[in-house]
Protein backbone atom coordinates (compact mmCIF):
# COMPACT_ATOMS: atom_id res chain seq x y z
CA UNK A 1 0.00 0.00 0.00
CA UNK A 2 2.86 2.46 1.10
CA UNK A 3 4.01 2.09 -3.07
CA UNK A 4 1.04 3.25 -4.47
CA UNK A 5 0.85 6.15 -2.30
CA UNK A 6 4.37 7.35 -3.26
CA UNK A 7 3.69 6.39 -6.60
CA UNK A 8 0.69 8.64 -6.61
CA UNK A 9 2.20 11.77 -4.76
CA UNK A 10 4.71 11.32 -7.39
CA UNK A 11 2.08 11.67 -10.09
CA UNK A 12 0.54 14.33 -7.86
CA UNK A 13 0.18 17.00 -10.97
CA UNK A 14 -1.32 14.93 -13.56
CA UNK A 15 -4.17 13.90 -11.44
CA UNK A 16 -7.85 15.30 -11.26
CA UNK A 17 -7.55 17.96 -8.56
CA UNK A 18 -9.52 20.69 -7.85
CA UNK A 19 -6.28 22.51 -6.64
CA UNK A 20 -4.00 21.54 -9.98
CA UNK A 21 -3.34 25.11 -11.99
CA UNK A 22 -3.03 24.83 -15.41
CA UNK A 23 0.99 25.83 -14.64
CA UNK A 24 1.24 22.80 -12.72
CA UNK A 25 0.96 20.48 -15.67
CA UNK A 26 2.70 22.36 -17.73
CA UNK A 27 5.91 22.35 -14.84
CA UNK A 28 5.09 18.51 -14.89
CA UNK A 29 5.92 18.26 -18.55
CA UNK A 30 8.48 20.47 -18.59
CA UNK A 31 10.72 18.66 -16.07
CA UNK A 32 9.68 15.37 -17.39
CA UNK A 33 11.08 16.51 -20.74
CA UNK A 34 14.12 18.10 -19.24
CA UNK A 35 14.66 14.41 -17.42
CA UNK A 36 14.49 12.37 -20.82
CA UNK A 37 16.09 15.02 -22.87
CA UNK A 38 19.06 15.07 -20.27
CA UNK A 39 18.97 11.16 -20.03
CA UNK A 40 18.74 10.34 -23.82
CA UNK A 41 20.18 13.71 -25.07
CA UNK A 42 23.34 13.32 -22.93
CA UNK A 43 23.90 9.43 -23.83
CA UNK A 44 23.61 10.16 -27.03
CA UNK A 45 25.71 13.36 -27.28
CA UNK A 46 28.36 10.87 -25.13
CA UNK A 47 27.99 8.18 -27.32
CA UNK A 48 28.75 10.20 -30.31
CA UNK A 49 31.24 12.57 -29.48
CA UNK A 50 32.83 9.35 -27.81
CA UNK A 51 33.31 7.72 -31.28
CA UNK A 52 34.02 10.66 -33.30
CA UNK A 53 37.23 11.19 -30.87
CA UNK A 54 37.86 7.41 -31.36
CA UNK A 55 37.68 7.91 -34.94
CA UNK A 56 40.20 11.26 -35.32
CA UNK A 57 42.16 9.48 -32.99
CA UNK A 58 42.37 6.11 -35.44
CA UNK A 59 43.19 8.43 -38.47
CA UNK A 60 45.87 9.77 -36.42
CA UNK A 61 47.35 6.16 -35.81
CA UNK A 62 46.61 5.79 -40.11
CA UNK A 63 48.10 9.02 -40.69
CA UNK A 64 51.26 8.92 -39.47
CA UNK A 65 54.27 6.51 -38.81
CA UNK A 66 57.95 6.04 -37.39
CA UNK A 67 61.15 6.65 -38.65
CA UNK A 68 64.63 6.67 -37.77
CA UNK A 69 66.65 9.22 -37.61
CA UNK A 70 69.96 9.92 -35.98
CA UNK A 71 70.40 13.21 -33.72
CA UNK A 72 72.47 16.37 -34.82
CA UNK A 73 72.48 17.95 -31.39
CA UNK A 74 72.89 15.82 -28.08
CA UNK A 75 69.68 15.46 -25.31
CA UNK A 76 72.34 14.96 -22.56
CA UNK A 77 70.65 16.47 -19.21
CA UNK A 78 71.55 19.57 -18.57
CA UNK A 79 73.00 21.54 -15.70
CA UNK A 80 70.11 21.74 -12.76
CA UNK A 81 67.55 19.31 -14.33
CA UNK A 82 67.65 16.71 -11.55
CA UNK A 83 67.28 12.71 -12.73
CA UNK A 84 63.66 13.23 -10.93
CA UNK A 85 62.23 15.33 -13.48
CA UNK A 86 59.28 14.50 -15.11
CA UNK A 87 59.79 15.58 -18.16
CA UNK A 88 61.80 12.71 -20.36
CA UNK A 89 61.23 14.20 -23.42
CA UNK A 90 62.75 17.16 -24.87
CA UNK A 91 63.39 18.95 -28.20
CA UNK A 92 66.14 17.97 -30.80
CA UNK A 93 67.38 18.68 -34.30
CA UNK A 94 67.61 15.31 -35.91
CA UNK A 95 68.48 14.13 -39.43
CA UNK A 96 66.47 11.19 -41.49
CA UNK A 97 65.95 9.98 -44.62
CA UNK A 98 62.43 10.19 -46.45
CA UNK A 99 60.81 7.39 -48.14
CA UNK A 100 62.11 8.98 -51.54
CA UNK A 101 65.69 8.72 -50.44
CA UNK A 102 65.88 12.57 -49.78
CA UNK A 103 67.66 13.52 -46.63
CA UNK A 104 65.33 15.57 -44.37
CA UNK A 105 66.64 17.78 -41.37
CA UNK A 106 63.97 19.17 -38.42
CA UNK A 107 63.24 19.10 -34.35
CA UNK A 108 61.67 17.07 -32.95
CA UNK A 109 60.57 15.15 -29.25
CA UNK A 110 62.82 12.52 -28.42
CA UNK A 111 64.11 11.13 -25.32
CA UNK A 112 66.46 12.76 -22.69
CA UNK A 113 70.55 11.39 -22.57
CA UNK A 114 71.36 10.47 -25.94
CA UNK A 115 74.48 11.49 -27.62
CA UNK A 116 74.81 13.29 -31.40
CA UNK A 117 74.35 10.36 -33.63
CA UNK A 118 72.32 8.10 -31.78
CA UNK A 119 69.22 6.96 -33.35
CA UNK A 120 66.25 7.79 -32.76
CA UNK A 121 62.63 6.93 -33.53
CA UNK A 122 60.46 10.51 -34.53
CA UNK A 123 57.21 10.53 -35.73
CA UNK A 124 55.89 11.88 -39.43
CA UNK A 125 52.62 12.60 -40.85
CA UNK A 126 50.99 12.09 -44.09
CA UNK A 127 52.87 15.16 -45.58
CA UNK A 128 56.17 13.58 -44.56
CA UNK A 129 56.45 16.77 -41.58
CA UNK A 130 57.65 16.24 -38.44
CA UNK A 131 54.82 15.53 -35.99
CA UNK A 132 53.69 13.75 -32.39
CA UNK A 133 53.60 10.45 -31.91
CA UNK A 134 49.82 9.29 -32.36
CA UNK A 135 48.26 7.53 -29.27
CA UNK A 136 47.84 4.21 -28.52
CA UNK A 137 44.74 2.22 -29.13
CA UNK A 138 44.17 1.62 -25.37
CA UNK A 139 44.84 5.37 -24.83
CA UNK A 140 42.97 6.40 -27.27
CA UNK A 141 40.01 4.66 -26.12
CA UNK A 142 40.21 6.05 -22.66
CA UNK A 143 40.72 9.41 -24.08
CA UNK A 144 37.38 9.03 -26.61
CA UNK A 145 35.44 7.92 -23.50
CA UNK A 146 36.60 10.96 -21.07
CA UNK A 147 35.76 13.22 -23.76
CA UNK A 148 32.13 11.63 -24.33
CA UNK A 149 31.49 11.86 -20.86
CA UNK A 150 32.55 15.31 -20.39
CA UNK A 151 30.44 15.98 -23.77
CA UNK A 152 27.24 14.25 -22.18
CA UNK A 153 27.32 15.36 -18.70
CA UNK A 154 27.79 19.06 -20.59
CA UNK A 155 24.98 18.29 -22.90
CA UNK A 156 22.75 17.41 -19.43
CA UNK A 157 23.87 20.41 -17.64
CA UNK A 158 22.62 22.52 -20.52
CA UNK A 159 19.21 20.65 -20.56
CA UNK A 160 18.81 21.25 -17.25
CA UNK A 161 19.19 24.92 -16.81
CA UNK A 162 17.22 25.57 -20.15
CA UNK A 163 14.72 23.50 -17.65
CA UNK A 164 15.30 25.84 -14.50
CA UNK A 165 15.19 28.39 -16.66
CA UNK A 166 11.58 27.40 -17.76
CA UNK A 167 10.46 26.39 -14.58
CA UNK A 168 11.73 30.09 -13.59
CA UNK A 169 9.62 31.72 -15.93
CA UNK A 170 6.49 30.01 -15.08
CA UNK A 171 7.33 30.74 -11.21
CA UNK A 172 7.55 34.14 -12.29
CA UNK A 173 4.14 34.30 -13.60
CA UNK A 174 2.48 32.59 -10.51
CA UNK A 175 3.79 35.14 -8.23
CA UNK A 176 2.34 37.96 -10.81
CA UNK A 177 -1.08 36.15 -10.55
CA UNK A 178 -0.98 35.62 -7.04
CA UNK A 179 0.20 39.13 -7.08
CA UNK A 180 -2.97 40.50 -8.90
CA UNK A 181 -5.43 38.19 -6.89
CA UNK A 182 -3.37 39.47 -3.88
CA UNK A 183 -4.83 43.61 -5.05
CA UNK A 184 -8.32 41.77 -5.65
CA UNK A 185 -8.93 39.75 -2.26
CA UNK A 186 -6.69 42.10 -0.07
CA UNK A 187 -9.37 44.99 0.53
CA UNK A 188 -12.15 42.61 1.55
CA UNK A 189 -9.86 41.40 4.12
CA UNK A 190 -9.07 44.94 5.56
CA UNK A 191 -12.22 45.58 6.41
CA UNK A 192 -13.43 46.00 10.22
CA UNK A 193 -16.08 44.16 11.11
CA UNK A 194 -18.49 45.72 14.00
Amino acid sequence: MRRTERVRQLLWRWRNNPLRRHDDVVEAWIVLAMWLVITIGGTLTGLLTAHAADASFARLRHERHAVRAVLVESTARRVGIGADTPYDRVRATVRWTAADGSTHTGRALVDDGYRVGSKVVVWLNSKEHLTTEPPTASAAGVEAASLGAAAGVAFGGLAFAAGRVARWRLDQRRYDQWGREWDQAGPQWRRKTT
